[in-house]
């Protein structure tokens, strides 16, 4: 009874696409003829479908497969050059027709509904702006297939692409005067000559198809009608080379439209899609075998186009913040929950996302000849773009006037207080968090690091510290989140960057002024905030963002000669932190932990010797915590093996709650082992090394009962190096004190064991040669004749004030002076950040990390293929869809449904 049921179902009203684009994956006639038939014909009506079958983005990604691309590159890669080749003619001829664009009322509601209900009666009209897009969005979808399969080796791509065909001679062009300058002084004119040779031959070389795709893409972004208004056009010229907003470069406010909007986002899409080539390439790779594309669009590109898209991208992405739209869309976005309702995408949040993809990859590219060009040598040694270099990171560090400074620190603030306005609601999750903040920060970083002028108007700006202050609380916001962690660490970057300038560290005892998440509770000044961050950075990881701490302590150590008035509750964290990184578990973890702890006693060597006075809150807090400096100076492995054990015995013992003999008897070896004096430990150590004798009996703490005299008591607990009296270890000594060691740590088998098996993740085993060297080196000197001159006097008046003797110690502390004892004020000379060839490649791949996860909603462009940059982690998605019903869906039912896959990992 089921014989009369149709075999195949139509849709009505073509919700679900047409016959035709239901056939292409699976007819003969479709997608798999491709790999089917060898050598198909140009000329060949196979190749119109591509331009008219499709309708939007995901009709593409959807409908073509990167198996089906691999497939045809295996079997009839001549094909896919064909596939190209048709595309790009098309192209090229489509934009000089006089049909393209096609007028279209995209604002109307009957626009709307033709663009996802169709009719079923053609008109037989021919759209020419659906076959420019069509043709955009092939690419999009082929060309990452053809980077994967090619690796390294491009043969391929240079014989389709690159590849330029000679003609007979032809009259010389004469090139166009730039619309604009953005420069200052007077400016040499060696960009103008980048387009090519001018050798005179009898023969002339045709641009490359990639070259003239280059072309149609740049044109494609200023076409009027397309992504800019037609009534800016100029009589039938209608590319138009204006920039898109208003803001850097330009005053004329030209109004856009979503169709403009969606229009600009797919060409700058392939644009992206271009410019990742070199994502395919492994990390080691990355500067000796540079993007032909990437090298092509930084530094064959005309000037004044190069100025029009800097800037263009630029406004885009600065107007963010302030756009006024009233639209009934616009308004609808701001309501509470708006992204849990409506699904679709917003044009204007995608075109802002892509052109700061955009800008942090072309500002960011530097390989083979694109490389910065090193201008001194030695300690100084700078390097920076050229015109020949990389022309947008040249244009933009020509950057000079200030009301452009002011138009990009705007914006960024901007963006940077809606995303903690999204954080910071009464109605949790009431607000969508903007998706392109790391892009924001990272263009900012690429800012302060090219364009010296915008980082000293930034700094003496008011709003540097807002700037800082919005940086580190997203920091906290997403230091939990592993996927994060890269941005983490470049935001720890920044931070040491701008730590490292005079005019900032004047601005740390201002308030912070902007609203601050309400877990913030009191802020106090701009110092106070920071080291509370940082604190709260490091300390509530476990470790997790070791990658972040050197960063952040240095730049607590830049900024300590500048602390003043440092709440209580900063100044403990200060000596927490100390604490935390003076732990034995800590410290004897990684080879690379004492230079933490010497940077944490840099901080407070320089705010007591440049703002004793003006800190009694810290002072007090080092004073309090006197036994952790001197258990440092009295420090030795076997020492800080037994403190690693004993606590470790404590946590099973917690955990167990057991008391049997055997734990009794492990803890009765322990505290047998510590009851031994830490001062005697490290003075026969110290005498093993040197042979004197001076320091054989045991010293008292400071403050404590009758001690020795203060030469003796200074000298114990000062950095060995600071000791006239101490030479360098000789072998003979360091086989004496290898032997001690051997025979101290043998008494206890489980601190043995405890030792070579390693106590940090990677195997590191330390050893007491290894501990002597770094202690020489440790900047204990202040810190301890600060404590042996201020804690006499501060528990005399203790105990000769009984009440309220808290504030009197602060009311005394904020009196003294030791200038007759303290060595002299050094210098500041702060540490700021270096790149090196690690960090460049670090960063591109953090940046093509975001690049590439953006891309997997809602097309996958980069998704499926093999990337080599760095590594990828999939993770199984919550939700899926099988192929055939994603295949029927297609683009009109495509949302963001998927869920979000785990960021990738730098390589």
């Amino acid at each position: 009874m089921f014989s009369k049921i149709p075999q195949r179902f139509s849709a009505p009203f073509g919700l679900l696409g047409d016959e035709a684009k239901l056939a292409f994956p699976s007819q003969p006639g479709g997608i798999t003829k491709l790999s089917a038939v060898r050598n198909i014909p140009k000329n060949d009506g196979y190749w119109d479908q591509y331009f008219t079958l499709f309708d939007s983005a995901s009709d593409v990604f959807s409908l073509i497969t990167p198996h089906h691309i691999r497939r045809a590159l295996l079997d009839a890669p001549e094909n896919i050059a064909t596939l190209i080749h048709v595309v790009c003619i098309r192209l090229f001829n489509l934009i000089s027709d006089h049909t393209f664009p096609t007028a279209t009322t995209s604002a109307s509601v009957t626009a709307f509904a033709s663009s996802i209900i169709k009719t079923g009666t053609s008109s037989g009209e021919r759209n020419a702006t659906k076959e420019v897009l069509n043709c955009l969005r092939i690419l999009q979808r082929v060309l990452p297939v053809i980077f994967e399969v090619q690796g390294e080796s491009n043969v391929f791509e240079r014989e389709l692409l690159w590849k330029r065909e000679e003609v007979d001679e032809v009259a010389e062009e004469a090139g166009d005067e730039p619309q604009f300058v953005i420069e200052d002084e007077d400016e040499d004119q060696e960009s103008d000559s980048r387009l090519g040779d001018s050798q005179p031959s009898a023969k002339k070389q045709l641009p490359s198809l990639g070259e003239r795709l280059f072309g149609a893409v740049i044109d494609l972004m200023f076409c009027c009608g397309f992504t800019l208004p037609t009534k800016i056009q100029v009589d039938h010229h209608k590319i138009n080379y204006l920039i898109w907003e208003k803001g850097i470069g330009s005053t004329l406010d030209t109004p856009a439209t979503f169709a403009y909007d969606n229009n600009k986002t797919e060409v700058l899409r392939l644009l992206l899609v271009l410019l990742s080539r070199q994502i395919y390439v492994p990390p080691g790779a990355l500067f000796t075998k540079p993007s032909l594309y990437s090298i092509h669009l930084v530094q064959k590109t005309a000037r004044r186009d190069v100025l029009t898209i800097l800037c263009s991208l630029l406004n885009t992405a600065m107007n963010s913040s302030t756009t006024q739209d009233m639209s009934l869309g616009a308004m609808a976005g701001k309501l509470p929950y708006n992204h849990l309702v409506f699904k679709g995408e917003d044009p204007r949040v995608n075109l802002v996302g892509i052109c700061f993809q955009v800008l942090c990859v072309l500002l960011d590219f530097q390989s083979g000849t694109a490389r910065d060009i090193v201008t001194e040598s030695g300690e100084a040694q700078t390097s920076v773009p050229t015109a020949r270099t990389n022309a947008f990171r040249y244009f933009l560090m020509k950057l000079h006037r200030d009301q452009d400074f002011e138009f990009i620190i705007t914006g960024i603030v901007g963006i940077l207080e809606q995303q903690m306005i999204s954080v910071n609601k009464l109605l949790p999750g009431a607000k969508k968090a903007l998706p392109y903040i790391t892009e924001t920060i990272i263009f900012f970083w690429k800012m302060i690091e090219l364009n010296k002028k915008f980082r000293i108007y930034v700094l003496q700006s008011q709003k540097s510290t807002n700037l800082v202050a919005y940086l580190l609380c997203y920091c906290v916001e997403i230091k939990d989140r592993p996927q994060q962690h890269g941005l983490c660490r470049a935001i720890s970057y920044i931070i040491q960057t701008l730590s490292a300038e005079v005019s900032f560290g004047l601005k740390l005892s201002s308030p912070v002024k902007i609203q601050l998440p309400t877990k913030w509770n009191s802020v106090g000044s701009v110092g106070d905030f920071i080291i509370n961050a940082i604190y709260a950075i490091i300390a509530t990881t476990s470790g997790n963002l070791n990658s972040l701490y050197p960063a952040l302590i240095i730049a607590l150590s830049n900024l300590a000669p500048y602390f003043k008035g440092l709440s209580v509750t900063a100044s403990n964290r200060l000596v927490q932190l100390f604490g935390s990184l003076s732990n034995p578990l800590f410290l004897l973890s990684d080879e690379g932990h004492p230079r933490l702890l010497f940077f944490m006693l840099e901080v407070f060597n320089s705010i007591t010797l440049h703002n004793l006075a003006q800190n009694p809150n810290l002072i007090y807090g080092i004073l309090s915590s006197h036994k952790m400096f001197e258990d440092l100076g009295t420090f030795t492995l076997a020492r800080g093996l037994r403190e690693i054990k004993r606590v470790q015995l404590a946590k099973e013992e917690q955990a167990k709650k057991l008391g049997n003999d055997a734990n009794g008897k492990s803890k009765s070896l322990v505290d047998e082992a510590e009851s031994e004096n830490p001062g005697a430990e490290k003075a026969r150590l110290l005498e093993s090394e040197t042979g004197n004798n001076s320091i054989d009996e045991p010293v008292p703490l400071v403050g404590g009962t009758p001690r020795q005299s203060e030469e003796i008591v200074t000298r114990s607990f000062m950095s060995p190096s600071s000791d006239a009296v101490l030479s360098p270890i000789s072998e003979k000594a360091r086989g004496k004190m290898k032997e001690r060691r051997s025979l101290s740590i043998d008494t206890n088998s489980s601190l043995e064991r405890t030792a070579a098996a390693g106590i940090g993740r990677n195997g590191f085993i330390p050893t007491q040669e290894w501990v002597t060297s770094w202690q020489q080196g440790l900047p204990l000197d202040t810190v301890m004749l600060l404590i042996s001159e201020l804690l006499p006097q501060v528990q005399e008046l203790q105990t000769s004030r009984k009440a309220n003797s808290t504030a009197a110690v602060v009311d005394f502390l904020s009196t003294v002076t030791l200038k007759h004892i303290l060595p002299a004020t050094p210098p500041i000379i702060p540490r700021s950040f270096v790149w090196s060839d690690a960090s460049i490649v670090w960063l591109t791949s953090l940046i093509w990390g975001e690049v590439y996860v953006r891309g997997m909603s809602p097309l996958n462009i980069w998704n499926a293929t093999n990337v080599r940059l760095f590594y990828v982690k999939h993770t199984q998605s919550q939700r899926q869809l099988t192929d055939t019903v994603s295949t029927v869906v297609g683009g009109f039912l495509r949302r963001n449904t998927d869920s979000p896959q785990s960021r990738p990992r730098a390589g």
